[in-house]
């Protein structure tokens, strides 16, 4: 979509809330906009980019913000009408979406959304791509909130599945890689019980790309030999919990957590109490490659209480080891 109008620094509001919403959204940030959203409900994924600040949701189109608004846009509400009456197999394409900025997702990912007949999406993909898809390209968001609303994994499944058999090609899209904690496993598996074809493009993971972008090298010639990746979703004392965090104190490795702001108290507590000296440089990163991308530094005593400080929220990607301490961005 382009504008025939700067809206750089102007109020947009949006009146009504469609499956290609998050897109418009991601563009008229780019561009500078301030963004509300009229809509009597929000789908998950817009319900997270309000909850995060990123956009402003209002349930009426009141005279008050009319009256702020300096454009108004009518959004596109109702969804494609499904044109597919073939009974011949379709398939069903993973696609890393890379880790927020659209820039960074790769060319065989852009074409695999160009010819999507239905896109599975997620709420943390780079938005702004799903403007890439076709017109008559239906968009279904499975967005699993934080501790909030979630779309079970056999519903993502079965609607893989379906809109296969049904003679489409679905792309489900994911944040980052979908094989780093990104349950395309799962999503693989369930394609081949179901004897449908199923391919996998991968994505640049978060792990990898946010501290690149904070100017943190996950490995650097005479600070480390390597890295773990892991996830930080439950406490280090939770039964369900199998990572062993006491040899990642003392292992030398940098640690990146994902998933981890929730529990970043309970883990880096963990890691100090089991030999990690307490002023090991920590660092946590926001927003990674994003405009509103936003770093805060510390030590691994310390990184809870100054990120909570910061109002630091998820996604957030947090860096642990003596690399934190390196700030080579330009």
């Amino acid at each position: 979509m382009t504008y025939s109008l700067s809206v750089a620094q102007r109020h947009v509001v949006l009146v009504g809330a469609g499956p290609r919403t998050a897109a418009t959204i991601a563009e008229l940030r780019t561009e500078g906009a301030t963004v509300t959203v009229v809509a009597e409900a929000l789908d998950a994924t817009l319900e997270d980019l309000a909850d995060r600040g990123h956009v402003r949701w209002a349930r009426s189109l009141g005279p008050d913000l009319i009256a702020s608004a300096d454009v108004l846009i009518r959004e596109t509400v109702a969804g494609p009408t499904d044109q597919h009456s073939s009974t011949a197999l379709g398939s069903v394409t993973l696609v890393g979406g890379g880790p927020g900025d659209p820039g960074l997702m790769s060319l065989a990912g852009r074409e695999a959304i160009e010819k999507a007949d239905v896109i599975v999406t997620d709420r943390l993909v780079p938005h702004a791509v799903l403007a890439w898809a076709g017109p008559d390209t239906e968009i279904i968001d499975v967005a699993k909130v934080p501790h909030g609303r979630f779309t079970p994994q056999q519903e993502i499944n079965r609607i893989l599945v379906e809109a296969a058999r049904s003679g489409r090609h679905a792309v489900r899209l994911k944040g980052g890689d979908n094989f780093v904690f990104g349950r395309g496993g799962e999503e693989l598996l369930a394609c081949a019980e179901a004897g449908v074809p199923a391919r996998v493009i991968p994505g640049l993971s978060s792990a990898l790309a946010v501290p690149a972008a904070a100017g943190i090298p996950l490995t650097h010639r005479g600070l480390t030999q390597g890295f773990t990746v892991v996830s930080g979703h439950v406490a280090p004392d939770d039964p369900t919990s199998s990572v062993d965090w006491d040899g990642l104190a003392t292992g030398g490795l940098t640690i990146v957590v994902l998933m981890g702001v929730r529990q970043l108290g309970a883990i880096t507590r963990r890691l100090v109490a089991a030999g990690m000296a307490s002023s090991t440089p920590a660092a946590i990163i926001a927003d990674g490659t994003l405009p509103s991308q936003r770093v805060v530094r510390s030590t691994v005593a310390t990184l809870a209480d100054a990120a909570a400080a910061e109002g630091i929220g998820a996604p957030a990607i947090t860096v642990i080891g003596a690399v934190a301490a390196l700030e080579l961005a330009p």
